[in-house]
């Protein structure tokens, strides 16, 4: 099996889910958010904190059981910040196929600090 790997692998269950069912839109923006840190530590091993997380959209819903995986990729690297894209692709499991869905994307500014929670340059 080859191709791209995912920052974070996450198999989603009950508590996961909204009145409807499927799965809440906060869980995944959080999943968002450790993944775009995962993909920041690979520039540079800091703590960061997340400044902005530009427009996202979903396209489609999750559901109770599906495996979810946040793709990420460095866009940029300025001084003090890192902007990540997170692609969160859900494999669904029915009638043993496994169909893969985009579901969203969003791009992700995290910014290095150092112990007192000031901005520090990302490479020194």
């Amino acid at each position: 099996m080859s191709g791209p790997v995912p920052a974070i692998k996450v198999l989603l269950l009950p508590k996961d889910t909204n009145a409807l069912g499927t799965i809440f839109g906060g869980v995944i923006l959080s999943h968002i958010d450790l993944a775009s840190a995962v993909e920041a530590r690979k520039a540079a091993a800091h703590r960061y904190v997340t400044k902005a997380m530009h427009e996202v959209e979903f396209h489609e819903p999750v559901f109770v059981g599906d495996i979810v995986n946040f793709f990420t990729e460095t866009v940029r690297i300025g001084r003090t910040s890192i902007t990540v894209r997170v692609t969160v692709v859900a494999e669904r499991w029915g009638a043993g196929q496994g169909e893969h869905v985009k579901v969203t994307e969003a791009e992700v500014v995290l910014v290095a600090v150092g112990a007192t929670g000031q901005p520090i340059p990302i490479k020194t």
